[in-house]
């Protein structure tokens, strides 16, 4: 079972999410984080910015990226990851990676970046959001839970979610290059975060809904140490919050 911590607001949760990152850092300076991009992890990197860490030896790989983008394009997840996240917190750019940043061949872009991850040393530490279809990564539903880093489409409704940040569903990429849950569950330690009543089902499903390859999220369940950090509004669906909210207000006790 995922450790579930159920917080006021997205404020408290990024700085919880930031002082699990922090602490990381603090043990291992050269730790290696898996970055999730959009709106929900903003509030983890501004609270991490806060907290007075040099990050200059961290490495990051971002999750995924669009296809179909013209270079440069502010909405890149290259882009975004410089934007938010990098010049944020004062990661070294060289030491960031974006899926297909490479500039090799599109095709063997996912083989490339899987091993990138491995030269690294795997990720410690991988930061991620949740979908309304409850994909994590770009996996949308159907994805195998073996999947490793590829192409695939996006779904509609993530295309809808996603338009808010360009200036209509029409230009938002129907394609994508992401990591797989194969690739995420390798991960050490995966930290979920979820705000708002709209991620409340896919929260729901993922987190106490049978292992499934039609919710995305649901592989987490398969993972031995993952973090779900997320508001009242989406936690507002979990069948067992009052026993999330109890194992965490006696998180320290002796046998607990």
């Amino acid at each position: 079972m995922a450790e579930v911590v159920i917080v006021r607001d997205a404020e408290e949760g990024g700085a919880l999410a930031a002082s699990l990152i922090a602490s990381l850092v603090r043990r291992k300076p050269e730790a290696v984080l898996g970055l999730a991009t959009g709106s929900t992890p903003l509030t983890t990197w501004r609270s991490l910015a806060g907290a007075g860490l040099d990050l200059s030896r961290v490495s990051g790989f971002a999750l995924d990226e669009y296809l179909g983008l013209p270079d440069g394009h502010p909405e890149s997840y290259q882009a975004v990851v410089v934007r938010e996240i990098v010049e944020v917190l004062g990661l070294d750019p060289a030491r960031v990676r974006v899926p297909g940043d490479d500039g090799g061949p599109l095709e063997e872009a996912g083989v490339r970046y899987e091993a990138a991850i491995r030269e690294a040393g795997g990720i410690d530490l991988q930061v991620l959001g949740i979908g309304r279809t409850a994909h994590i990564g770009f996996n949308e539903p159907g994805s195998s839970l073996a999947s490793r880093t590829r192409i695939k489409t996006l779904a509609e409704q993530t295309r809808l979610d996603n338009a808010r940040f360009f200036d209509s569903v029409d230009e938002v990429p129907r394609h994508c290059l992401t990591q797989g849950l194969g690739t995420i569950l390798d991960a050490r330690h995966a930290v979920l975060l979820a705000w708002g009543e709209a991620k409340a089902e896919a929260v729901a499903a993922a987190l106490e809904g049978p292992v499934t390859a039609s919710v995305p999220g649901s592989a987490l369940q398969l993972h031995p140490e993952v973090t779900a950090i997320v508001d009242e509004a989406a936690a507002s669906r979990l069948a067992n919050a009052a026993y999330y909210r109890f194992a965490w207000e006696h998180r320290d006790a002796v046998g607990g």
